[in-house]
């Protein structure tokens, strides 16, 4: 390393041991501090009465100290506490009868630790961030007992369950259900040895009774069907094509040596019904609520209320920081607020539309400007339609080739990086290439088995890829590049984005590309940018330039108008646009400091979204991934005619004005009614695409030198679009020193370029701010 480099690295250093030592005495951090009082100050302003009940040792204000404490929603702790959440060992015990005794780190179940649920169920294992993870027990309220490993609440790897009618299973788990290898032992003695999936018998597996008879062969959701022998304990079998409807049978039946067997006692409806009676599996019970969804009650005292109006610090642009300190603690270890960032007393407290306060929010909102599609359509003459050529011949090629069937299981070595292939294409065609009117140049496919498979794993067609891609209808260019200077060319269909990237970016692709497949294919509802081919264009001649690019999806693509688009990180610094308020419209990309609004979920989506993010960010931060963002799209359902967004609850537009007709797709209430009984409308429903949804607004408001955001009690219908985008920036020595620099000179919290776990953490406190459950 130069003289230079080590310099800079001494200077960040210090500048972290600095700002770690200023931390402790500034009252108000970015972007989420604990909402929770020092128990130690509220005990001073309590009752008498509740005084008495309370008792704490206080051993130093940097250890954790021994708290006894009834809370005034009649939740109760007593344990080690540390900096307002409990830390150590300690028991929680909620007012609906659950119970949590064990291992507590700064306010999350982490470690060896027991939870009991009201019902009587237990679960006595380890904790990782408030969920049920690694090795643990679970008993049922009705004896079902399972001893094995967990993975965020499911039952996932190996495993052994016991059913209370006395049948066994012991094997592999995915997700909560039966998948893998496993053994299912009924009560009788019968047992299934084989395949499963999704918790069905699924695969080749072998069936066999206590009485001796047993049935080899391949099973389809539980059921024989194709290839497969039927043994009696007499020797003699049945062996062929199985299926449910015994006229489909074909096969041989071969009689035992027994001079008594003739064949005549084959029968195939006997068989299959004998088979179909056997296989009855047990279901597995369902855990309603879990560890992670228990919240905490949240103390209030004066030093808190003191806290939330002294100053933030500032940042590069003069802007205050807008979020307070005001939240609630989850047992997942983030401010997940459902009110929104309102002052809550406890958790979970959230108020109907019906009995929460407005606040005035002066003049309405608008629909903003919806232009033309964005972007310059790539014609003869640009600069880069010859990139374009190039692009869409390389790509036929690629897809369009024959290929054998992809299986999604992959061998390590297809995503070796050295699995790339080069093609020549000269202007009069050659063997494998056809004649085309550009130049001439070479084009590289990086693991392309591995994006085939994607490609299948996504339920990307070849044809209509081929055909959104390179069709008759030209790519559009963005009109100016990103930050990082990649040029942005979208397909004509807007299904697809074309990103231009740099040797960096391909590499830190590469090195991720194995861990990325093995997790959208664990988690289909991912939120991390789908990717389906990466390649190279080498153009000939004296410049010998290299384009490389990556084909993903377009998270916009939809029938429905996007009103607002943000980007968020969830940091400060810089994180507004620059665009004047007049010359925004519905394309413009807001940012973290542009945000007035609280997006609520449904319960189960918000749930799933908090559990998905948690599973994302996770594997980010594994890959040393940073500076990612999470890309939000809004479409409004209502406008009046002037073109003011109506709220929902309003009976009639304001001003009793029509609504207005644009031209642009809109959602109306009748046609939301319809689509809400529309079964192909909730199949094309998925965790960030086409989501029904309410939006708050918010306001900003100073409160001394602070600002915040504080929500209105207003709501708009949306259909809400989201996704983390920008995955491909890892945290290398040259964000190292971007961190160094910036933190001489600004809030180090405030700045995007900050350690990949820490990066994570800020991100995820962040979303689980301005995201709540709808109530």
């Amino acid at each position: 390393m130069s003289k230079d480099s080590c310099g800079m690295a001494k200077a960040w250093e210090a500048t972290l041991r600095k700002t770690q030592a200023l931390a402790k005495k500034r009252a108000h951090s970015i972007f989420g501090s604990m909402s929770i009082a020092h128990v130690n100050d509220e005990f001073e302003d309590e009752s008498n009465h509740e005084n008495k009940s309370n008792h704490y040792i206080m051993i130093n204000d940097s250890e954790p100290y021994h708290v006894e404490k009834f809370l005034s929603n009649g939740d109760y702790y007593v344990g080690h506490w540390f900096e307002n959440c409990p830390h150590g060992h300690g028991k929680y015990i909620w007012t609906d009868g659950c119970m949590y005794v064990g291992e507590w780190f700064r306010g999350q179940a982490i470690g060896k630790g027991q939870f009991t649920w009201s019902s009587g169920a237990t679960y006595e294992g380890e904790f990782k961030s408030g969920y049920m993870d690694g090795k643990g027990t679970y008993t049922g309220p009705n004896g079902e007992t399972y001893k094995g490993f967990w993975v965020m609440n499911m039952k996932h790897g190996q495993g052994n369950l016991s059913f209370g009618n006395g049948d066994c299973y012991d094997g592999e788990w995915r997700h909560g259900v039966q998948e893998g290898e496993g053994r299912y032992i009924w009560s009788n003695g019968s047992y299934y040895d084989g395949e499963w999936r999704n918790g069905s018998m699924c695969g080749v597996g072998t069936l066999a009774w206590s009485n001796g008879d047993h049935f080899e062969g391949n099973w389809e959701d539980g059921i024989p069907r194709g290839d497969g022998v039927f043994r009696w304990q007499n020797g003699s079998y049945f062996e062929g094509s199985w299926s449910e409807d015994p006229t489909e049978h074909n096969g041989t039946y071969q009689p035992s040596e027994s001079p008594d067997d003739d064949g005549t006692s084959w029968d195939a409806d006997k068989v299959l019904s004998e088979i179909l009676s056997a296989v009855k599996v047990c279901w597995v019970e369902k855990i309603h609520v879990f560890p992670s969804q228990k919240k905490l009650a949240a103390w209030r005292s004066p030093k808190a209320a003191e806290a939330r109006i002294r100053p933030g610090r500032m940042s590069v642009d003069s802007k205050m920081h807008i979020w307070d300190t005001e939240g609630s603690v989850s047992s997942e270890g983030s401010t997940r607020n459902s009110s929104g960032g309102r002052d809550v007393e406890l958790e979970g407290l959230n108020l109907e539309h019906g009995g929460c306060p407005k606040i005035s929010t002066g003049r309405p909102l608008r629909i903003p400007k919806v232009g033309k599609k964005p972007g310059e359509i790539i014609t003869k003459g640009h600069k880069n339609y010859e990139l374009m050529l190039n692009l869409q011949l390389g790509i036929r090629h690629a897809v369009g080739r024959q290929a054998p069937s992809t299986s999604l299981d992959l061998k390590a070595s297809a995503f070796d990086p050295k699995e790339k292939y080069w093609t020549r294409f000269p202007p009069e065609g050659s063997k494998y290439t056809p004649p085309h009117s550009s130049t001439e140049f070479k084009w590289k496919d990086y693991c392309p088995l591995v994006f085939r498979a994607l490609r299948k794993l996504f339920k990307v067609d070849a044809a209509d890829y081929m055909l959104s891609i390179c069709g008759n209808e030209a790519l559009r260019e963005l009109s100016s590049p990103g930050k990082s200077g990649s040029f942005f060319y979208l397909s004509s269909d807007d299904r697809y984005m074309i990103k231009t990237m740099k040797k960096a970016e391909v590499k830190v692709l590469l090195r991720m590309l194995s861990a990325y497949y093995s997790h959208v294919r664990a988690f289909d509802n991912t939120l991390v940018t789908k990717f389906f081919g990466l390649h190279c264009v080498k153009l000939t001649g004296p410049i010998q330039k290299k384009v490389r690019f990556i084909i993903m999806g377009n998270l916009f693509c939809s029938k429905y108008t996007i009103h607002r688009r943000f980007d968020l990180k969830g940091s400060s610094l810089g994180r507004t646009t620059d665009k004047p308020e007049e010359e925004m419209d519905a394309s413009t990309i807001l940012k973290d400091l542009d945000l007035n609004f609280i997006f609520r979920l449904q319960k189960s989506w918000f749930q799933d979204f908090c559990r998905q993010v948690d599973r994302d960010c996770e594997f980010l931060e594994n890959e040393r991934i940073m500076d990612y963002s999470l890309l939000v799209g809004l479409h409004f359902r209502e406008a009046s005619k002037a073109g003011d967004l109506i709220p929902s609850g309003a009976r009639t537009p304001i001003g009793g004005e029509e609504h207005e007709n644009d031209g642009a797709p809109r959602l109306s209430r009748v046609d939301m009614d319809q689509l809400l009984i529309d079964p192909a409308w909730w199949a094309s429903i998925r965790l960030g695409t086409n989501m029904p949804a309410r939006v708050e607004r918010a306001i900003r408001k100073m409160e001394g030198e602070v600002q915040t955001m504080e929500p209105t009690g207003e709501f708009y219908e949306v259909v809400m679009f989201f996704g983390i985008i920008d995955i491909l920036q890892d945290y290398d020595i040259s964000k190292k020193l971007e961190h160094a620099y910036k933190s001489m000179q600004y809030d180090p919290t405030s700045i995007s370029a900050v350690d990949p776990k820490l990066y994570s953490k800020r991100f995820r406190d962040f979303i689980f701010k301005i995201f709540a459950e709808d109530v």
